[in-house]
């Protein structure tokens, strides 16, 4: 049967209808907001390639948490800014690193939120790299080893449990991470502490701004021998299955707007909860046209949101999260 038995657009004549048969909806409990901390004091620091978004010194970052709180947001992903570097990432794995003090004093002030630690090496090694560098024993090309990587990954992932993250989030895409991490943190006695793996983390162009947030760029080469091409799409199952199998609770897709695709893929694939990172560039070129006048930012922030939700994710990260959340209330 079609036209003019059949009328699509019954079902649009006036807003009541349309959320009636609305298929799919953000609400803020859907979102995350990441948060930078950093050594010093009285630093609140707009990061220049992210407008609205800071940098926070540990006696600056409650008003960060008493904003996201007021919102109604449940979640952030808290990332570190170290003020020392070295060849092993040492400071990612100290009981008294920035994530684990700020993990401390966040639970202090709001012991509900949940936080979620981002477990990587990138920003605290001073190659910028996700792991340990190795040279080859004869060409003396240095590339990143897997296996001596993953036993600080596992330090990094404890200490972070141990200060109280809720989640821990590996976003350095080691062969064989989740399962060593799950040990780890097994017999330290957190086996209830859920792993958000990175499941699927592209070698992208779109973290340019976040690599200036945390000062993580790399000093040589490039991660695509870690990262994935993203040229492919049937390799991320094979990423996926190999997390679902070692003990991972969450999948990821980072970056989300190029790779809907892939969410719906794993969202078709696996039981899991997905989850859309939204980066650093897809915020910044978003706020950048909006600042321009160019787009609405609140309707095209909403709408990107929406087609994450209709790909397959469960959860956002987001740095527009407060954004989100301000938009709702109103």
């Amino acid at each position: 049967m079609s036209f003019p038995i059949v009328r699509n657009r019954r079902l649009r004549g006036n807003a009541a209808i349309r959320n009636l048969v609305r298929e799919n909806q953000v609400t803020v409990h859907d979102v995350v907001q990441p948060i930078f901390v950093t050594h010093g004091s009285n630093i609140k620091s707009e990061i220049a390639s992210m407008p609205g978004v800071y940098h926070f010194s540990l006696d600056r970052v409650q008003e960060e948490i008493e904003e996201i709180t007021k919102l109604g947001i449940q979640a952030i992903l808290l990332f570190g800014v170290p003020d020392h570097k070295d060849a092993k990432g040492t400071s990612a794995f100290m009981d008294d690193g920035i994530v684990q003090q700020a993990t401390r004093l966040i639970k202090e002030l709001n012991p509900n939120l949940l936080i979620i630690a981002d477990t990587c090496l990138c920003q605290y090694t001073d190659t910028g790299h996700c792991g340990v560098i190795h040279h080859h024993p004869i060409t003396g090309q240095a590339d990143v080893a897997n296996d001596a990587s993953l036993e600080l990954l596992v330090r990094t992932a404890v200490s972070q449990a141990k200060a109280g993250a809720d989640i821990i989030a590996p976003s350095n895409m080691m062969d064989g991470y989740v399962h060593a991490i799950r040990s780890g943190l097994d017999e330290a006695g957190y086996e209830n502490t859920p792993i958000m793996a990175y499941s699927v983390k592209y070698a992208s162009a779109y973290y340019g701004p976040f690599r200036d947030a945390v000062d993580s760029t790399p000093q040589f080469g490039d991660r695509k021998t870690y990262q994935m091409d993203p040229a492919n799409g049937r390799e991320a199952l094979r990423e996926a299955e190999s997390d679902v199998a070692e003990g991972a609770d969450f999948l990821m897709v980072k970056p989300a707007l190029a790779y809907m695709d892939i969410i719906r893929m794993l969202k078709d694939n696996f039981d899991l909860p997905v989850v859309a990172y939204n980066v650093s560039a897809e915020y910044s070129m978003i706020k950048a046209a909006a600042m321009q006048g160019w787009v609405n930012e609140e309707a095209i922030v909403m709408e990107t949101m929406t087609s994450f939700k209709r790909a397959g994710a469960d959860i956002i990260l987001t740095y527009f999260a407060k954004d989100i959340a301000r938009y709702l209330k109103k």
